[in-house]
């Protein structure tokens, strides 16, 4: 059996846990493909809530492989905390593997983050400052350091000292700030972090192979979304990765005729924490009702998400860049107690309509939403179990989504719980 790729059409946030979660069931293996510790997911589970970060959905199901991919950049004490705060409330995870090709995060990562963002004053990116964006720099600049450097002791100690020639020059010469000692940080690696990763590095490639050779499902994960790309998200303000479907491939070693279903992942409405355009963006009593009963705070970052209503522009975009073969949406409860829902179907700048996204920057920077209202359901949506429970409004609303974007929305999330879910297909 092929592989099946889960990604985000948003800026993230979309939920992507739950129903990667969900549909990790039919899997024997989930990977995750990109991005590192600044993405968090919520899972929620016989009422007990997993924030994750590196480790992917999959480890929740008994019968999954879960994998962290080449694609991906790793910060090795992250992984710990995280494996441990699994352990303690009874979530095995000793099937998890690691790439060895995946590229390691160091404080001097981090540090320099902080520094980036801060020399930007106004102009801010809004980084986690967890050191992803310098991690990806120094993997294409060939100096980076893998996991798999864990496993020579010397190796890893000289590679480390002469990469933080570099890095120190840019310390001290370019931010005027004080050296970091490659003596103390090679220590923690090899001292602390190796024992605990070493056992878990494998080669994924073809551990992933193995199970497609055996017809078996694959399942990829991406962090962030599709707006955050680093090549088709709006730049700058992007993540330093690829999260669209073509990063599924590049990020793990599956090739792209292994992939036969794309799964986008949709809010039911619209939300991104940062700086950058948002053309749908709300301001007033109904963008605070959407925070309020949406909870919309970052899962890592605990900062307020900004909100707006669904976005069909976008959404469009994110269908032909990711090859989708359908659409899920989530927190479609959300929206249950507002008198008028609207969704923009197209933006206007300067007299001109556009339905399609603006290729210059400018022109989305500066475009006003155009929409089309709808009337709320006004009522609770969160024990729908199957399409015929659904409210002749709600119903409307995702014909309208799928008429519009010629695709089908079959999952649709009516709640946070693991069972808060039902499918328009039974």
């Amino acid at each position: 059996m092929p592989a099946t790729v889960v990604v985000g059409t948003q800026w993230g946030d979309e939920g992507k846990g739950k129903f990667t979660d969900l549909v990790a069931q039919d899997a024997s293996m989930v990977v995750r493909y990109q991005g590192g510790h600044n993405a968090g997911h919520t899972l929620v589970v016989d009422g007990e809530t997993f924030a994750l970060q590196l480790i992917p959905s999959g480890i929740l199901a008994e019968h999954v492989t879960p994998v962290i991919g080449n694609g991906v950049v790793v910060d090795p004490g992250v992984l710990i905390e995280e494996m441990d705060s699994l352990e303690s409330r009874g979530v095995s995870t000793k099937n998890l593997r690691i790439s060895g090709n995946s590229h390691l995060i160091f404080p001097y990562h981090q540090e320099l983050d902080a520094l980036y963002e801060s020399n930007l004053g106004d102009e801010k990116i809004g980084t986690t400052k967890r050191g992803i964006g310098p991690a990806y720099a120094d993997k294409a600049l060939r100096i980076g350091l893998r996991v798999q450097d864990l496993l020579d002791r010397d190796g890893f100690t000289q590679k480390l000292e002469a990469t933080m020639k570099y890095i120190n020059s840019v310390l001290t010469q370019v931010f005027d700030h004080a050296p970091m000692d490659p003596t103390e940080i090679a220590k923690t690696y090899l001292d602390d972090y190796a024992p605990r990763i070493i056992p878990h590095i494998a080669d994924t490639i073809n551990l992933i192979h193995e199970e497609l050779t055996a017809k078996k499902r694959i399942l990829l994960e991406g962090a962030q979304a599709t707006f955050l790309d680093l090549d088709y998200g709006t730049y700058p303000f992007v993540t330093s990765s690829n999260p669209v479907a073509g990063g599924a491939c590049t990020g793990s070693g599956v090739g792209p005729l292994d992939i036969d279903r794309i799964i986008g992942i949709t809010k039911a409405y619209t939300t991104r924490v940062g700086a950058g355009p948002f053309t749908a963006e709300l301001f007033d009593d109904v963008g605070e009702h959407l925070v309020d009963v949406g909870h919309e705070y970052g899962t890592n970052t605990g900062r307020r998400r900004r909100v707006g209503w669904l976005d069909l522009v976008m959404l469009s975009y994110a269908t032909r860049v990711n090859s989708l073969t359908e659409l899920a949406i989530t927190k479609l409860d959300v929206l249950d107690n507002l008198d008028v829902i609207k969704i923009c179907v197209a933006y206007e700048f300067e007299s001109q309509r556009y339905d399609w996204l603006p290729h210059h920057q400018s022109v989305q920077n500066q475009a006003v939403p155009i929409y089309e209202e709808f009337p709320g359901w006004k009522c609770d949506l969160s024990e729908v179990k199957n399409r015929s429970e659904l409210p002749e409004e709600a119903e409307n609303y995702l014909n309208f989504i799928e008429n519009s974007l010629n695709i089908s929305v079959d999952l649709v999330g009516v709640g946070p719980g693991r069972h808060q879910y039902f499918s328009r297909q039974q």
